[in-house]
């Protein structure tokens, strides 16, 4: 298995060129699986983790995370990414120890939000968004861990979908040494072109929910990253909704047909054991 140096070291490297998908396991199984469809590295999902837990995203508390996050690190040959939300914190300084405490987990990445969970006033004021970014590339510095810092701005998923806005707070961050740029939210090929050119020579990330484009139409965008967040979460529990449901409703079990065998996923992880 590569060490943590080596993960932190390949995961800087996909940030120089091209464009790669990172998918969202949310728990042990699934990291197991993508890794094994050939991705090279795989981001957490807050709310995929969350729901699977009972918990609603965002409520659940740092140190399950920080656990999480350890589980699925040593669950995987591949870089991983920590969706680390807005850091357990308000303040700089306790997103410092926030971060900290993520470097510690082997993580080879982790961003941070500048939502604030006030539909009032979702947004950290500009200088305390700022000022947040400041604190985590400290705290991951003084680590000396070479983890990448991807900065998120969230406008365009919390009521807040000012480009302007978005661009000025991207590069921002970039100034203050964020390697990766993330608004979630950007959904249409103008505003993922302009953000992209913004915030240029720094990698973007795109999270993709919709069907809309394709990995190379992304690309050709100018894309460095792809992650999905929650949506393959979602999937499964579109499936398992679905099909609880017309057994509870109709006492039929037609959803059951074509479901993958226990054999074939016994095999699946057998395999991953012998890691």
């Amino acid at each position: 298995m590569p060490s943590i140096a080596e993960r932190r070291d390949a995961f800087h490297k996909l940030h120089e060129a091209g464009c790669f998908v990172m998918p969202n396991p949310w728990n042990v199984g699934t990291a197991h699986y993508f890794q094994g469809l050939g991705f090279k590295a795989l981001a957490t999902t807050s709310s995929g983790f969350a729901h699977a837990q009972g918990y609603a995203d965002g409520a659940v508390p740092r140190d399950m995370m920080l656990q999480h996050l350890r589980e699925i690190v040593e669950a995987t040959d591949l870089p991983v990414n920590a969706d680390f939300e807005g850091g357990y914190a308000d303040a700089p300084d306790g997103v410092a120890e926030s971060v900290r405490l993520g470097v510690e987990t082997g993580v080879a990445g982790l961003s941070i939000e500048d939502s604030t969970g006030d539909p009032a006033n979702p947004l950290y004021d500009f200088d305390l968004a700022v000022a947040r970014v400041r604190a985590a590339r400290a705290a991951i510095d003084k680590a000396g861990g070479k983890v990448v810092l991807t900065a998120r701005t969230e406008g365009f998923i919390c009521g807040r979908p000012d480009l302007d806005e978005t661009i000025r707070r991207l590069k921002a961050f970039a100034e203050l040494g964020a390697d990766c740029l993330y608004p979630p939210g950007i959904r249409t090929r103008e505003l993922i072109t302009a953000v992209v050119k913004a915030v240029a020579p720094k990698p973007v990330n795109l999270l993709v929910s919709t069907s809309a484009f394709t990995v190379a139409e992304i690309a050709a965008m100018g894309v460095r990253r792809i992650s999905v967040g929650g949506t393959l979460a979602r999937v499964a529990w579109t499936a398992v909704m679905h099909s609880a449901r017309q057994i509870a409703e109709t006492g039929k079990f037609d959803s059951f047909a074509g479901v993958v065998p226990n054999s074939e996923l016994n095999a699946l992880f057998r395999a991953d054991q012998r890691r």
